[in-house]
Formats: structure tokens, sequence, C-alpha cells
């Protein structure tokens, strides 16, 4: 069997860190290509109009008559100086005197200008630009091997001058810009790495905390709420998550409760008919001790076979607790009709159950105090479920007063809650004789009594656990009850509120009760 490919995961901050660099890299890149290849062109380029710009400031100030002024020249010196030009102007109508020079040793700029004056050097493969005044061109010095750009032409027809820039300074300069746009690069992504992953953090933490809460709200969990506010969009994300947790608290609750109606709709039909037949016969057979008993005393009260006032009195009490008797199972009967013929609605909501246990052991505790009983209760501060709360508390409150009325031995009672995998179980614990082996599986049908003269003295007429059964049988969840040498337990599950769905059918596990033996300690789980 392979092993599933666990997927990676690449934080928001992460990411945004890595985009920052990834995109200053491809800047710093691009400039460094543009640097190395295009710098030079440019600069070519610049140089060439500089030249130009020069030739023709001189070519004026010759035809002005004042290349001589002293002024002129200081400007121009400045101006070949800014520009790193060197400049050597003969006059070819008086033997080839330098009428102008920017440089000290002109010697062999001069036997240049001379060579190009006697010899007209015009390699066209070297010259840019040309007019029928001057001629730029780039030459490389044999000497030094310098690549000098060249101009030489006629300021006037008697003024002949050379210009001419080295190109090694732009090599240089390109060289020194990568270099520091290396060192700003390395500066930038290591600062700015730091400053885009610590305001990304700023920015990925409401993210985070929106994702933790749509896992909450993907695993049912509706108490998680979004608290990092702010009134930009993530803020107004988060209010809407909000909004939309309880608004899907609400719709699956009322998802559950259809969906159980549903599923009664479903078994009504099937169990309508059996259901009718077994109800008529047993109301029968459980009417007919009563109605016999209030018929005789009241024809015995007729026919004054007792005159006196405390047989009278007498007879009328036993006529009183047989119709009481009478009225209580009519009423549970009903409450079992409707439950077992769905016609009473099951309403799922989500409720703390410890909150109802304790509310449930506190209306019983005259009933506990009649019986000289302990009343041990175990459970955790709070545990949410979902359930019909009204009917939850008929089964705890029909676990407690069974067990009232069968406390023995140590008059003990103990009532646990236990969360485990999913469900919350409830158990009620009461020492006493355990319940006959061959009883247990009977102990859920209508009107069946282990004990049967003792369930008579305290009025009890077998329907509780039916009650018990059929609610939980709606809930579709399980029930049942433990046999330990000491006591018996009847315990219940419901579905905890931590995000699993409800069960759309009994399992076989839950459908039946189950009896365990040994002791009740502290140590047994229900």
């Amino acid at each position: 069997m392979k092993k599933a490919k666990r997927e990676r995961k690449y934080t928001l901050s992460g990411q945004m860190t890595a985009i920052f660099i990834g995109l200053l890299v491809f800047i710093l890149m691009t400039v460094f290509i543009v640097t190395t290849g295009f710098l030079g062109r440019y600069y070519m380029s610049h140089k060439q109009k500089d030249l130009i710009e020069m030739y023709e400031e001189m070519s004026e100030a010759v035809n002005n008559g004042n290349l001589g002024n002293e002024a002129v020249q200081k400007k121009l010196v400045a101006e070949l100086e800014k520009t790193n030009i060197d400049v050597c102007a003969m006059d070819i109508s008086d033997d080839g005197k330098v009428v102008f020079t920017n440089v000290k040793e002109e010697g062999f700029l001069y036997k240049q200008m001379l060579r190009i004056f006697f010899l007209k050097d015009d390699d066209q493969e070297k010259i840019l630009k040309h007019s029928n005044d001057y001629v730029l061109r780039k030459i490389q010095d044999p000497q030094s091997g310098i690549d000098y750009l060249e101009m030489w032409g006629y300021l006037s027809d008697s003024v002949f001058v050379t210009m001419r820039s080295p190109l090694d300074s732009i090599r240089e300069s390109a060289n020194l810009a990568n270099q520091f746009l290396i060192y700003l690069g390395i500066f930038g992504m290591f600062f700015g790495g730091i400053l885009v992953w610590i305001f990304s953090r700023r920015i990925t933490k409401p993210v985070l905390e929106l994702a933790r809460l749509s896992e909450d709200m993907a695993n049912l969990n509706f108490d998680a709420k979004y608290t990092s506010g702010g009134k930009n969009e993530i803020g107004v994300l988060g209010e809407n998550f909000n909004k939309m947790s309880d608004q899907l608290e609400k719709t699956i609750s009322e998802l559950k409760t259809a969906n159980n109606q549903l599923q009664q709709d479903i078994e009504q039909k099937e169990k309508l008919e059996n259901m009718r037949n077994e109800f008529l016969g047993n109301v029968s057979h459980e009417l007919k001790t009563p109605i016999a008993l209030i018929q005789g005393y009241a024809e015995g009260l007729k026919e004054g076979i007792n005159d006196d006032p405390e047989s009278t009195e007498f007879y009328c009490d036993v006529i009183i607790d047989e119709a009481g008797k009478m009225n209580r199972m009519v009423k549970n009967l009903l409450t079992l009709n409707q439950l077992e013929f769905g016609t009473d609605e099951v309403e799922f909501e989500r409720f703390d159950i410890v909150k109802l246990v304790k509310g449930v052991i506190a209306s019983c505790d005259i009933l506990i105090q009649q019986v000289n009983a302990n009343v041990d209760f175990i459970a955790d501060e709070t545990a949410y479920v979902w359930a019909d709360e009204f009917k939850t508390e008929q089964v705890v409150r029909n676990y407690l007063t069974n067990a009232i009325h069968h406390v023995g031995n140590e008059k003990r009672i103990e009532v646990k809650i236990v969360s485990t995998d999913g469900k919350v179980c409830v158990s009620v614990f009461n020492s006493g004789k355990p319940i006959p082996e061959e009883d247990v599986p009977k102990l859920w049908d209508k009107f069946y009594k282990v004990d049967k003269a003792h369930t008579r003295e305290y009025g009890g007429n077998g329907i509780g656990l039916s009650i018990v059964k059929a609610i939980m049988e709606s809930f579709h969840q399980g029930y049942g009850v433990k046999n330990y040498d000491n006591g018996v337990e009847f315990w219940f599950e419901l579905e905890a509120d931590n995000g699993r769905e409800m069960k759309s059918e009994m399992t076989e596990e839950f459908a039946k009760p189950v009896e365990v033996k040994g002791e009740k300690t502290e140590q047994n789980e229900p």
C-alpha cells in the first residue's frame, strides 16, 4: 500500500518574501544586463554629441575671431575638462602654429594632428560620422592600447583641429556600477527580506486566524470567532465569517431536525399497525386490575358493607389511589404513543447536558431524601450535545427515579457524564440487587416489570423504560443497561458537539441493551 504523498504547504509570508527577493533579483539582473550591454553604446553616443558640440563652439569662436581671447579659452578649458576631451588646434597658414590646446604635453596630440593633416588617414572602417567640415571616428592607441573617440576637421579655412576622448572610463564605470549593484542587491535582499517578512506577518496573522476559523467551521465548531478586527478587507471578511458561522449553526440545527423527521416518517408507516395492536392489548391488560379494584370498592361503598367511617375512608383512598395510577399510566401511554407513532416532533438543538442533569438531580432531591440515598455526580464542567433537550430530560428523569426506587445495600447512586470519541455518555448507577439475567432483554418492553410487587408498591406501570427506548431510538443514539454484582447501571449516549455527523441509522450495537457482569467501582466506565 502506497503512502499518500504529503502535500507541501507554503506560508503566505514566505511567499511574499520570496516574491520580493525574486523581483529584486530580476530588477538587478535587468539593470546589470542593460549596464553591461547598452551603457557603452549610450556613453559612445553621448561622447559623440560632446565632441560635436565642442567643435561647433570652437568653430563659432574662430569665426568670431575671439578664440585667442583669454576668457573664451578659460570657458572652453572648463567645458573640455568636464567632458574629458583633449583638443589641439593649429593655424596652417602660420606654419602650423598651435592656436589653442588644453593639454600640457601636446606633443603626441600635435604629431597625431600632423599625421592626419598631411597623410589624410581616413580609415573608413573606423569612421562613425562625417561631414564636409569634420570626421568622427574610433581609434586605438597602438602603444597604450587605449581606445579613443577622435574627431578632426577644419574650424575655418586656415584652422585645423583634432579632438579626442578616452573610452576606457566607460568600462571602468560599468564595472564599478555592476559591483555596486551586486553589493546593493545583497544588502537589499537581506534587509528588504526582513522588512517584508515582518510586514507580511502583520498581514498574514489575521489570514491565519481566518484559516483556523474556517477549519473549526469545517468541523462544525461554531464557538470559534474572528477576533482580530480591522476595517480593511480582511476585517470585513472576518465579520462575514462570524455571520456565516452563526447562520451555519442555525442551518445545521434545522437540517438535523429535518433529517430526523424524515427518518421518523419512513419508519412510521411500517411500525404503525404493529404498535396499534400492541398498544390496545397492553392497555386492556394493565387497566383490568385498577378498574376491577375501583369497581369492587365502589360497589362495596354503595352496598354499605362497612358503615364505619374508617372503612369508608379506606375504600375511598383505594379508589383515589387506583384512579391516580390509571391517570399516570394513561399519560405515560399517550407520551409513549406519540413517540412511537412519530407524532411528537423531535427538535434538535445544542445544549449543555451537565447543566440539564444537575437540574434533574436537584428536582428529585425530596425523593432521594425519602430513601436516604447518597448521590455522587461525576462530570466535567460543561459538555455540549445535539439532541431534543426536553426529551433528554425525560430520559434522565426516568433513569434517576428508577434508581431511587430500586436503590439498596449501601444506598448509593452514581450519575456520571463521560465524553469519548465524539459521544457523550450519561450513566445512572444504583446499588442493590442486579437484574436477573433472563429479565434483561425484556426491560425495554412496555408494561414489563421485573419485581411486580415492588413496582406496584411505588405505583410503577412498566412504561418508563419503554419511553426511554422510544426517545433514544427517535434520536438514533445508543442506550442500555449494565449488571454489576453490587448494583445496576442504565446509560445512554448523545452526539457530542464536535463536528461529527449524526448516524442515519441505528447500529445493532446501539439497538440492543448491553449486560455487563462485575462489581461497580469508580474505575468502571459506562
